[in-house]
């Protein structure tokens, strides 16, 4: 039994009760940042969340999207939760969308919890135990070759300074590689590569939460994960490249040739 893991489940499951609530109704949504909607479920489950993770652990630090942001992390033990990862999707009844509960201590990933809600696949893994889906042990593919490669991506919409070199290296891989999708929740993404649905996955302007359950994930099923530069930045850099080692190799690469240093350098 493992109390932390158990909390945030519970937290995520809660998060998921809430946002079936909304579903199907009239939501009130406005925009925090270019590109970039919150809803009031959005705030609502988020809400509940750090309810249930305040009532099990009162002293540990939260970061979350809606209320609790910011860009650093303690040595403390730390919650990053996104509340709806994949928000403008669910306001436009786009069925993927997320729920991210992570556990950090010691600036390391602790504990890790992804639920997708229409597909009620619960995504988990334990610092040293696996990663898990539906309580399956998981790895990521073992896909070698970059043209049987199957990969995820998004899109740069708050940074238009990125378009012109990001397409350049989305049309060579267009010719590389067997397949790119974009669905639109970079937690679901992270998670469909611990699985082995896709072999890689890339994309630029992550914050902590959208990244923070799902690379402990990843990591826990076997693949690599850095920043656009090849460094460990990614948490808050807002760069990340992942696959398993092979493709996360070619990608970091394909990166490197096709996007100019200044737009790979990291946030923070």
């Amino acid at each position: 039994m493992n109390t932390d893991l158990d909390i945030a489940l519970k937290a995520a499951r809660t998060g998921v009760k809430t946002i079936r609530e909304y579903q199907n109704k009239s939501l009130n949504t406005r925009e925090k940042g270019y590109h970039d909607l919150v809803t009031d479920a959005d705030i609502e489950t988020e809400k509940r969340i750090l309810e249930v993770i305040r009532e099990s652990f009162p002293d540990d630090e939260i970061l979350a999207e809606e209320t609790e942001a910011h860009e650093n992390l303690s040595h403390a033990r730390t919650w990053i939760v996104d509340p709806i990862d994949g928000t403008t999707n669910f306001a436009h009844d786009f069925p993927v969308y997320c729920v991210s509960v992570a556990l950090w201590e010691n600036r390391q990933p602790k504990v890790g919890v992804v639920i997708e809600v229409n597909r009620n696949e619960e995504f988990t893994a334990v610092r040293g135990e696996g990663a898990r889906l539906n309580g399956k042990k998981i790895t990521v593919s073992n896909t070698s070759n970059s043209r049987d490669a199957f990969v995820g991506t998004g899109f740069p919409y708050n940074d238009l300074s990125v378009v012109d070199p990001y397409l350049k290296l989305f049309r060579h891989l267009m010719g590389e590689l067997q397949g790119i999708r974009r669905p639109g929740a970079a937690t679901f993404d992270l998670c469909c590569v611990a699985c082995g649905r896709f072999d890689g996955f890339f994309e630029y302007s992550l914050h902590a939460w959208d990244v923070a359950a799902a690379t402990l994930i990843i990591q826990e099923a076997g693949g690599v994960i850095t920043d656009w530069n090849g460094g460990d930045g990614w948490l808050f850099g807002q760069r990340i490249v992942t696959g398993n080692p092979e493709i996360h190799r070619v990608l970091l690469e394909r990166i490197q040739d096709f996007i100019p240093e200044e737009n790979r350098k990291n946030v923070v």
